[in-house]
């Protein structure tokens, strides 16, 4: 399994409780697929800087995820048409442990 982050930005007008029962639905998605959450952030509600699809602001949502590479696109298909997602964003998370001085001259 492989480790990654996705940030999931819901629309205010669809979501009442902040993205709870989101990041509940999200979870149990997971759990489905054969991978484990590690970590979910409320990131909170923010102004975008320019509308998207007329929304002003929207609530941000952060998550650390393992799961096996072939999942992630069962994971983007269900969201694409999910009334409640105005964005989202699946990255790998593997960052290297140690990082070498490179020198510049």
């Amino acid at each position: 399994m492989k480790k990654y982050e996705a940030i999931f930005i819901l629309d205010v007008r669809k979501v009442e409780d902040e993205g709870e029962a989101f990041t509940k639905e999200f979870a149990a998605l997971i759990g489905e697929l054969g991978g484990k959450m590690e970590e979910s952030v409320a990131m909170g509600r923010h102004q975008f800087a320019c509308e998207i699809e007329k929304r002003k602001a929207g609530i941000y949502w952060n998550y650390i995820f393992q799961i096996k590479p072939e999942k992630i696109d069962v994971i983007r298909d269900k969201f694409h048409l999910d009334e409640k997602v105005v964005r989202n964003m699946i990255i790998n998370y593997d960052r290297p442990a140690v990082v070498k001085n490179i020198r510049l001259e």
